[in-house]
C-alpha cells in the first residue's frame, strides 16, 4: 500500500462529506443492500467504504425510529422496530469504531513522533458519525421546505432549521479537517475510542444473562 499524504488524507474526508449528502438522497430513490468494502485493510478506498456503510445504517436507522413513533400500529410493530433500531445502533457503533480505527493507521504514520497526549471530547469517528446525521436532517427538512400540505409559516420556519442545518455542516466539515490539521502540527493524538455498548451483549446486559437470553448481533 501507498502511504497516502496528509493533503490526500484530508481531501478524502471532504470528499466522503460531499458523498454521505449524495447517498442520502439517492437511498431515497434506491437502497443498496450493502456497500462493499473496497481496498486494503487501511487505505483510502477502505476508509470511504467504512464511511458509506456507516452512513447506511444512519438511514435505516432514521426510517425505523420514523416508523417506532407510530400510534396506529400494533405493539408487535414496535417491538419489531425496536429490535432493528438495537441491531443498527449496533452495526452504526461498530462502524464508527472502524473508521476511526481506519483513519488512525492512516494517519500515524505521518505524525510526529512526540505528538501531545492531547484529546477531544470525540474522535474523528464520531464526528463523521455526527455529519451523517445531519445530512439525514437536511434531506429531511429540506423536504418540508417543498410540502404543498402546509401554510407558509410552516414553510418558513423549516427554510430557517434548514439554513442553521446546512450552516452546523459546514461547521464540523472544518472542524474535522481542523483536527486532522492538530495532528499534523503535533498538537495533539489521534485515538480509537471503543464504544463497548453493553445492551446487546448477552455476557453484559442482567436483563438478558439472568434470563438466559441471548441477542443475535
Amino acid at each position: 500500500m501507498t502511504q497516502p499524504g496528509l493533503s490526500e488524507i484530508r481531501n478524502a474526508l471532504q470528499s466522503c462529506f460531499t458523498q454521505q449528502r449524495e447517498a442520502v438522497a439517492a437511498w431515497h430513490d434506491n437502497e443498496p443492500e450493502e456497500i462493499e468494502l473496497d481496498g486494503e485493510e487501511v487505505s483510502l478506498e477502505r476508509l470511504a467504504s467504512l464511511i458509506a456503510r456507516e452512513n447506511l445504517r444512519n438511514f435505516r436507522l432514521w426510517h425505523v425510529e420514523d416508523q417506532a413513533r407510530r400510534k396506529d400500529v400494533d405493539a408487535t410493530v414496535i417491538a419489531s422496530c425496536k429490535q432493528q433500531v438495537d441491531a443498527l445502533n449496533q452495526s452504526r457503533n461498530d462502524y464508527m469504531e472502524k473508521t476511526d480505527a481506519c483513519l488512525v493507521s492512516l494517519l500515524l504514520p505521518l505524525l510526529p513522533k512526540d505528538a501531545a497526549e492531547r484529546y477531544n471530547t470525540e474522535s474523528l469517528g464520531a464526528a463523521i458519525d455526527r455529519l451523517s446525521i445531519l445530512c439525514l436532517k437536511i434531506f429531511h427538512m429540506q423536504e418540508q421546505t417543498e410540502r404543498t400540505d402546509v401554510d407558509a409559516d410552516h414553510i418558513a420556519k423549516c427554510q430557517q432549521k434548514l439554513a442553521v442545518l446546512n450552516e452546523q455542516h459546514g461547521d464540523l466539515c472544518r472542524a474535522v479537517d481542523e483536527l486532522v490539521e492538530e495532528y499534523a502540527d503535533g498538537r495533539k493524538r489521534p485515538k480509537v475510542y471503543y464504544q463497548f455498548k453493553m445492551y446487546n451483549d448477552p455476557s453484559l446486559n442482567p436483563a438478558l444473562y439472568k434470563a438466559g437470553q441471548t441477542v443475535s448481533k
